[in-house]
C-alpha cells in the first residue's frame, strides 16, 4: 500500500482523481467499482470538472455500486443510489447499460447479490476501485467479522454503520446491507483509498500498524499489490 499524506481534503480529493484521470487517458479503464458517502465525493466533483472539458474521456466508462443500504428505496434521497446517480452517473452521463446496482428493495437480497455478482463477474475485473475508510475499518458494508465473505453478499451492520451520519437522516433505519465482497476488490487491478473524516485517529493508527486482522477489513489491503491509499492530514488531528 501506498501512503500520500495530504495537507487537507481538497489536495487528497485533487490527488485521487489525478490519479485515476492518469490511468483513463491511458486506456487502462473501463470498469470502475465507486464507493459513496463524503470521503469520495470532492473526488467524483473533480471528475465532473474534467468530463466537462473531455467527456471523450469517460464514453467507455462501466460503473458497479460498492454496496447500499437494505430496504430503502432507490429514490430515498439517503440511498447510495440516489448519490451515484446524482453524483457519478448523471455528471458523467453514464448510460444505463454501462451501470451495476444492487436493488435495495429486492424481494429476496441474496438473489439480488448474486445476480449483481454474474454481472461483475461477466464485466470484470473491476480495474480501479474507489474506497473509504469507515470508523471500525470497515470497507462497503465489509464489517468487521471472524470471517468474511468473498462474493457480494448480505451484511448485517455494526453499531458504527447504524450510527453513520447519513442513518441518522433516515425515516427507515437499515439492519443490513448489500456489498461487494473481498474477492471483488481483490481482483481489482487497482485501489484507491481515501481516508478522511472525524474520529478517525485510532482506526487509522490502526491501519497504519501493517497488522492485518479481519477485525479491520480495511487492513487486508495490504495484502493487495497496488493500493494508493490518500489520508486527509486533518483527520489526524
Amino acid at each position: 500500500m501506498k501512503i500520500q499524506y495530504c495537507i487537507d481534503y481538497e489536495e487528497m480529493s485533487l490527488m485521487a482523481s489525478n490519479s485515476f484521470i492518469s490511468d483513463l487517458k491511458a486506456n487502462s479503464i473501463r470498469f470502475v467499482c465507486v464507493a459513496t458517502g463524503n470521503s469520495p465525493t470532492g473526488t467524483y466533483s473533480r471528475l465532473e470538472k474534467i468530463y466537462n472539458v473531455h467527456p471523450e474521456y469517460f464514453k467507455e466508462l462501466s460503473i458497479v455500486k460498492l454496496d447500499e443500504w437494505g430496504g430503502l428505496k432507490d429514490n430515498d434521497p439517503n440511498s447510495c443510489e440516489y448519490y451515484v446517480r446524482h453524483k457519478i452517473l448523471r455528471p458523467l452521463h453514464i448510460a444505463e447499460n454501462q451501470y451495476v446496482s444492487f436493488k435495495s428493495d429486492a424481494a429476496d437480497s441474496q438473489v439480488e447479490c448474486d445476480r449483481v455478482q454474474s454481472q461483475i463477474d461477466a464485466l470484470g475485473p473491476i480495474d480501479i476501485c474507489i474506497l473509504g475508510l469507515g470508523k471500525n475499518g470497515h470497507i462497503g458494508f465489509i464489517e468487521p467479522s471472524e470471517l468474511l465473505p468473498i462474493g457480494c453478499h448480505v451484511g448485517q451492520l455494526s453499531s458504527s454503520s447504524k450510527n453513520h451520519q447519513m442513518v441518522e437522516k433516515m425515516r427507515f433505519k437499515p439492519d443490513y446491507g448489500l456489498t461487494l465482497g473481498l474477492g471483488d476488490l481483490f481482483r481489482s487491478k487497482k485501489i484507491i483509498l481515501l481516508v478522511t473524516g472525524d474520529n478517525k485517529e485510532k482506526i487509522i493508527e490502526k491501519l497504519l500498524s501493517k497488522k492485518i486482522t479481519t477485525q479491520l477489513p480495511a487492513s487486508l489491503l495490504w495484502l493487495h499489490g497496488n493500493v494508493e491509499c490518500y489520508i486527509d492530514s486533518e483527520s489526524l488531528v
